[in-house]
């Protein structure tokens, strides 16, 4: 929220300030974020390039760190500064991107038209729903492309509303959604005309906000611990209220409240409304008084306000930030007028602020929190079940209610399980996974009808498809199994996925397995076929195979069995198109079949990087075979096309990775080795981030170590398959892409070690030919074989042998031609 709207944020003049708006011993913080203002207009002005800077404050509870950020409030906006603000809250940390909301929605709504479409640009449909500024359009969304694209709109108006400050309290209660945000605003802060401020309770931040504590611990940025204050500035607060307290009062103050501001101002509040006058006979008294005030347990608040005033306040803490009275009234179920007359009796215990028709705020989160706990269990769970009524009726958004379901007990009800099934969906279409299965599991505790449980387990698998492979695959296995079943599409769908998210850990051959088990189950149609073709996607890249000619001569027959243009007969045209490259098949063959699959060179939106349902596996099959047919020029735009759009959709994981991949091997191919070596090196530092062992580390070491060779850097090559152990048994069941026992043959054989590189290679040609695989381009083991064989001869070389790299990156030259 903006400038204008800060009153209605519940900021107000903490227990620190005095009369005249000064904060006690907090004059070195007012110091240092005046001139971080004063340093972000000069360099603004200046059309500097560092411009932003990060401000932290930590503390205990009412230690003033939200005093603090209103007195920011307060010098930027003097100065004509755009200020943002939000506060997260305990209430909400279960609702997606709402302190985000909390921070930008305001400022965005209030642009013109076409400002807004700008600062949008083309990341509307992706980060708009997140923002609250467009309706979700069902298709889930890949979180990380919704934080790259609130990084985008973020940095647009920070262009626009430059020089641009932006508060943040209470982070500790911060949605996991928003924090991730956050954590990447707060590094790019330096880039950004922004001056970014922060405060959080360091005993509460949870242990998930690791990139806020790294940033907090690299100690690279201005970071004030407040602590409380000394007994002199306590004794001066005393002596405001009470002109003639005695000394021994004042110190006794200071000492039952370890100088907390806020603990300090409500035992003061106790001592008045108590009438006990400050003198050295009534000391004892205040140890009492001060755990009275600093309870404020279900006693405190029933011996101060009326029965009904203490539901409305109920009511509104479960309700926790921007509360609509309304609302607040239905929860606790009293009147209109009743909740006015609370709301007034709230305000002048200063509990409550905000205008009579909301929405409210409370005064500070210490009130709130006690409130909500002064709730008697029982009672709390209710009212959470009627709050989550209440606000759909009041029409506000099932991602905001859900959160209140989330707190109820299991009870069979079936439409409970609903709302929760459609707020899941929600939260996936704003990018919002996590939420989605806080959701999908409590329908299952509900629980669902037995028809029903399977899809539900079905749709918990596909929510953590993008963050928790091994929940994915164990979710996806268990709603295989459960009886009664998933429908048939369903079951297809699911059978697929959790084939990909095995392949992709590197269970190829148990991918391969399952997709052949349940194609035999299906009954014959597109989801049959859709299976027999993963089932062939899968076969061709195991590492061994017992009958890799009776498995080509299977997928030829299905091939010829699919006649038309759907995204089924493309599929398995492609996989064809593979498969006879590897045999080593008539080039033009295979070039007619890659021809038929795509739409003039490019590929059709159903087999698209990101648009597709099968994954990266079938486009990147097609880029592999347009590799080793020679048709780099193709390749490396199909490639060029992936890259961009993995960028465009933030898929910057195995995903690109594999792209980048793909992309040195075909420079590699092209013999363009220095650029080939960038990008090799590239995709395998984003597999060492994914973890070790992956499909994608194997392949990007080893054509990484090809390229070595061929560039003549042979000791170099050998130490890089040494510290991957590139060494037999290589991969357990994926094989590494190109063959792997080829490239290490020739490793072998840079070292001089003739006998053991013909002893593998010899190997590789008898499995390979068992497969039918002759392609000499993919794995050319015969030519390295009869260079391991050839008797040594003098030619000249350093070495006085013939042995070595090949000399470019090419297939069509020979990798032990002599000179």
């Amino acid at each position: 929220m903006t400038e204008n709207r800060s009153e209605e944020a519940g900021y107000r003049a903490g227990p620190t300030e005095s009369a005249k708006g000064r904060l006690y011993e907090r004059e070195a913080a007012i110091q240092t974020a005046q001139q971080a203002i004063d340093l972000l207009r000069v360099r603004y002005a200046a059309g500097g390039v560092q411009l932003g800077s990060l401000l932290l404050y930590s503390g205990k509870a009412g230690m003033g760190k939200t005093s603090m950020l209103q007195q920011i409030r307060a010098l930027a906006g003097s100065q004509g500064l755009t200020v943002l603000s939000g506060r997260a809250a305990e209430q909400r940390t279960n609702e997606p991107f709402y302190l985000l909301r909390q921070l930008l929605l305001g400022e965005l709504l209030a642009l013109p038209g076409d400002k807004l479409s700008e600062v949008l640009g083309p990341w509307r449909a992706v980060a708009g729903p997140a923002l609250g500024l467009v309706p979700p359009t069902g298709e889930d969304l890949d979180p990380q492309s919704v934080q790259q694209g609130l990084d985008v709109v973020m940095t647009q108006l920070a262009r626009f509303q430059a020089p641009l400050v932006m508060l943040v309290d209470d982070l500790q209660w911060a949605d996991p959604e928003s924090m991730v945000w956050l954590e990447s605003l707060a590094v790019r802060c330096p880039e950004l005309p922004l001056l970014l401020a922060i405060a959080w309770r360091p005993g509460e931040l949870p242990e998930g906000f690791r990139g806020f504590r790294s940033l907090v611990a690299n100690k690279s940025h201005q970071h004030l611990e407040f602590q409380g204050l000394t007994p002199q500035t306590v004794g001066k607060l005393v002596r405001a209220e009470f002109q003639d307290a005695e000394d021994s009062f004042t110190r006794q103050v200071w000492a039952v409240t370890d100088g907390n501001p806020f603990l300090v101002s409500g035992l003061l509040r106790k001592v008045r409304e108590s009438g006990i006058t400050p003198v050295h006979e009534n000391v004892p008294l205040l140890h009492d008084l001060a755990a009275d005030a600093q309870g404020m347990d279900s006693a405190y608040w029933m011996g101060k306000l009326t029965l009904t005033t203490l539901k409305f306040a109920q009511a509104a803490a479960m309700l926790g930030t921007e509360i609509l009275p309304r609302v607040a009234a239905r929860i606790a179920v009293i009147s209109p007028a009743a909740a006015t007359d609370a709301i007034a009796e709230l305000r002048r215990h200063q509990v409550l602020v905000g205008p009579a028709d909301g929405p409210l705020e409370f005064v500070h989160p210490l009130l709130a929190t006690s409130l909500y706990k002064s709730i008697r269990p029982a009672t709390c769970t209710a009212m959470h079940g009627k709050a989550a009524v209440e606000l759909e009726i009041a029409g506000r958004p099932l991602v905001e209610s859900s959160r209140h379901l989330l707190e109820t007990h299991p009870d069979n009800d079936l439409e409970v399980v609903a709302k929760l099934r459609r707020a899941a969906r929600e939260h996936l279409a704003v990018g919002a996974p996590a939420a989605a299965v806080r959701c999908l599991e409590r329908a299952l505790e509900e629980p669902p009808e037995d028809e029903f449980r399977a899809q539900v387990i079905y749709e918990l698998a596909c929510a953590t498809l993008l963050t928790d492979p091994v929940a994915t695959a164990n979710q996806m296995q268990l709603a295989l199994d459960t009886v009664p079943g998933l429908p048939a599409d369903l079951r297809v769908d699911a059978a697929f996925r959790l084939s990909e998210v095995l392949a992709h850990s590197g269970q190829v051959s148990e991918a391969t397995e399952l997709t052949q088990f349940e194609a035999e189950q299906t009954e014959p149609g597109p989801g049959r076929t859709r299976l027999q073709v993963a089932h062939f996607i899968w076969a061709a890249f195991q590492r061994d195979e017992a009958d890799g000619r009776g498995r080509s001569a299977r997928l030829a027959e299905l091939t010829a069995g699919l006649t038309g243009d759907d995204v089924n007969a493309r599929a398995a045209r492609a996989v064809q198109a593979w498969d006879l490259t590897l045999q080593g098949a008539n080039v033009t063959q295979v070039q007619a079949l890659l021809d038929s699959v795509l739409d003039q060179g490019r590929l059709p939106v159903e087999l698209g990087w990101t648009t597709n349902a099968w994954g990266l596996e079938l486009p990147g099959i097609i880029a592999l075979a347009h590799i080793y047919t020679d048709r780099l020029d193709r390749a490396e735009q199909l490639i060029d096309e992936a890259i961009w759009a993995f960028g465009v959709a933030g898929w910057e994981g195995g995903h690109l990775g594999i792209a980048i991949f793909l992309m040195g091997l075909a420079k590699f191919r092209r013999g363009a080795l220095a650029e080939a070596e960038v990008e090799l090196r590239n995709a395998l530092r984003i597999a060492r981030r994914l973890g070790s062992g992956l499909p994608l580390q194997w392949d990007a070491v080893g054509v990484l170590a090809d390229t070595l060779l061929a560039r003549g850097r042979t000791e170099e090559a050998w130490k890089l398959a040494a510290d991957y152990s590139f060494a037999p048994p290589y991969h357990p069941s994926a094989m590494v892409l190109p063959d792997a026992a080829t490239l290490y043959g020739k490793l072998l054989l840079a070292q001089q070690d003739r006998a053991a590189a013909a002893e593998v290679l010899q190997g590789v040609g008898s499995q390979l030919s068992a497969r039918g695989w002759h392609n000499p381009i993919w794995a050319p083991w015969a030519g390295h074989l009869a260079q391991a064989l050839r008797p040594r001869r003098r030619c000249g070389s350093p070495s006085g042998t013939c042995s070595g790299p090949g000399r470019t990156g090419s297939g069509r030259r020979s990798a032990a031609r002599c000179g």
